[in-house]
């Protein structure tokens, strides 16, 4: 048994120091010290000090979860992680959590709801990804589906005609047929439905520059028949159209090129 004859508090805000008999004990946060009405002249048994330094303990780890929430909406796997991270006894994680839960510092379907809020407004990711995210951050489906909601097809074809212009500018010196490829990929990578392209095409596509195709057709095709000159005859013309054709060009363009360059290739 012991009597606590001063309480003072530490540099530390909310942090003091608890003597017993005039000799230096323990440390409590000030919520520990309200919690077991910790006052000068109360005495305490061991059980008693062991219950008070087990809830400093729990306090402490909890403290530094609120700074690890002050910068930004987590994730209870997110505050899971970080709980193991400080090496948190078992016994305290559970009580932390629903502590948490209930101040509602901690709500997957808040934080689902505020990550496609952000993603539509700031970036250009598709509901594919923005799925894929919260899914490695272990939300539930249900919380998944209810945030993907706000993400409504119309503001879907109007990211995606965004991404899929700049993905065109991207691609500008690709054969037209090419470029739609690229970019029909570029939507699905970013996690828009294959759909989507078809829904905004006439809207993204650039108009065909004809003298820019051609040229770059000419380009391609005199650099890849040279390539393909050990062979002869139909091998040599097979080889180059199916190089031709996956590189993007219109094979009747192809045709039309080696009928007029006939007599000139090599």
């Amino acid at each position: 048994m012991g009597k606590i004859t001063k309480i003072e508090a530490q540099k530390r805000r909310g942090r003091y120091n608890v003597y017993l008999d005039g000799q230096y004990a323990f440390p409590v946060a000030e919520s520990v010290l309200i919690k077991f009405r910790l006052m000068k002249g109360l005495e305490l048994d061991k059980k008693q000090v062991a219950a008070i330094t087990t809830a400093d303990q729990q306090a402490r780890v909890y403290s530094k979860i609120l700074d690890y929430l002050a910068h930004q909406l987590r994730t209870e796997s997110d505050i899971l992680k970080k709980l193991h991270d400080l090496e948190t006894p078992e016994q305290f994680i559970g009580p932390i959590l629903q502590k948490l839960r209930d101040q509602h510092l901690v709500d997957d379907h808040e934080y689902a709801a505020s990550y496609v809020r952000t993603a539509m407004i700031t970036s250009l990711k598709g509901p594919g990804v923005i799925r894929q995210h919260l899914r490695m951050k272990k939300i539930g489906e249900n919380d998944i589906d209810d945030a993907l909601a706000q993400f409504t097809p119309e503001q879907q074809q109007v990211n995606a005609a965004k991404l899929a212009e700049k993905l065109f500018r991207r691609y500008h010196n690709q054969p037209l047929m090419r470029q739609e490829q690229k970019v029909r990929q570029g939507l699905l990578t970013k996690g828009y439905a294959s759909a989507i392209f078809d829904q905004i095409r006439d809207q993204v596509t650039p108009k065909e520059d004809p003298d820019e195709q051609a040229a770059l057709l000419d380009k391609t095709a005199e650099k890849l028949w040279r390539r393909y000159r050990h062979y002869t005859g139909q091998e040599r013309v097979r080889h180059f159209k199916q190089g031709m054709f996956r590189r993007g060009f219109d094979l009747d363009r192809v045709q039309e090129w080696l009928d007029q360059h006939q007599e000139g290739l090599s």
